[in-house]
């Protein structure tokens, strides 16, 4: 697969065409942002470590029957995926309260939620990602009833498939954000895209409640780096 011209940057990405129109390469990059882009910074070799992490997980979801994008690894930044027609919606599911569900509700981390939480956000850093409902989503058409039914089924399916994984490895998913588009090469099919990774997932130590994500470079915790190294061999091994 040969790679053509640059197509978009994102925050923590770059997505390039390829020889064939139906497939993409995406390429993760050092960049670490917080806040809506608000506080920048570098995390070493995230990009490595994050396209490691996702290609894993992104084989682990499919197959337990949620379909992605992913395609392959192509090297250490880069994987080819199919091409998605985004849905400008974030799919955001908490186990634990934690971080803004902990500020909207004026309740401390940590407690753990009797069920899943799945809050929608618009998909817009201009507007810092505002929470949105089912109502809005379908009256601006961003996305149909059924879509968001699906979205919201495989939400709640790709959670219990990483919670048993990531239990296993001693680490508890506290949270994380999901975002889904329609493949034009399979009919519009909704697919699981963009990636799942630290950046994306709270991840805490099992136990000791020690922060295993991108929290450690929004709140200056410092080890960053050995935070996400430590994810990669968790995931990977």
């Amino acid at each position: 697969m040969e790679r053509r011209g640059q197509l978009y940057e994102g925050k923590a990405k770059i997505v390039y065409a390829t020889d064939d129109p139906a497939y993409y390469i995406q390429y993760f990059k050092d960049d670490a942002t917080a806040f809506n882009a608000k506080k920048r910074g570098t995390i070493v070799s995230k990009g490595i470590f994050n396209n490691h992490i996702s290609s894993k997980l992104f084989q682990v979801v499919e197959k337990e029957g949620v379909p992605t994008h992913f395609v392959k690894t192509l090297s250490d930044r880069e994987m080819l995926v199919q091409k998605l027609d985004i849905i400008k919606v974030e799919v955001v599911l908490r186990n634990v309260v934690a971080g803004n569900l902990a500020k909207r509700m004026g309740v401390d981390e940590g407690r753990r939620l009797p069920h899943p939480i799945i809050d929608l956000h618009l998909k817009n850093d201009a507007l810092d990602d505002p929470m949105i409902n089912e109502d809005t989503i379908s009256a601006f058409g961003l996305g149909t009833r059924e879509e968001l039914a699906q979205m919201r089924a495989y939400a709640l399916k790709v959670n219990q498939i990483l919670q048993s994984f990531f239990g296993g490895r001693n680490v508890d998913l506290v949270d994380f954000k999901l975002e889904f588009g329609r493949c034009p090469s399979q009919g519009g099919r909704l697919l699981l895209g963009d990636e799942i990774t630290p950046d994306g997932c709270r991840l805490w130590e099992k136990g000791t409640g020690r922060k295993l994500d991108k929290d450690r470079f929004r709140r200056d915790l410092g080890q960053v780096e050995e935070a996400y190294a430590e994810v990669e061999r968790l995931v990977t091994r």
